[in-house]
């Protein structure tokens, strides 16, 4: 059983709270909202996960690009890996790389981050 399964009250306003989605950098996130005062409250989980997400975001990695044949490869730490495999559940060996501007390179793992590129 889910915790959002059950009746949540406002500590507000004591009045049922409903579910609902709440999009965070990218983020699905599960929440019930009071309709009255609009007090919301996360879902522990998805909280949980989230700042995981914010953890990895704030930290940053010094890799080597190594030459592989004609081409140059990085190495992406595993860390990151396994976030990405948690979060996506679909993730292949397959990723889009941009050349986003001098000095920036994106890599897009899965189709939900490809879908939100093009919608750009």
């Amino acid at each position: 059983m889910d915790i959002l399964d059950n009746a949540i009250l406002c500590k507000k306003c004591n009045k049922q709270m409903k579910k609902a989605i709440l999009i965070k950098n990218g983020f699905k996130l599960r929440v019930v909202v009071c309709e009255k005062c609009h007090e919301k409250v996360l879902h522990p989980v998805d909280e949980q996960e989230y700042n995981k997400f914010i953890n990895l975001k704030n930290r940053e990695f010094k890799v080597k690009m190594r030459l592989v044949g004609n081409s140059y490869a990085v190495s992406i730490p595993r860390e990151i890996v396994n976030f990405m495999h948690e979060q996506e559940k679909m993730m292949n060996d397959m990723v889009r790389l941009c050349f986003e501007e001098a000095g920036r390179v994106s890599l897009n793992f899965g189709e939900i981050l490809n879908r939100g590129k093009e919608n750009e």
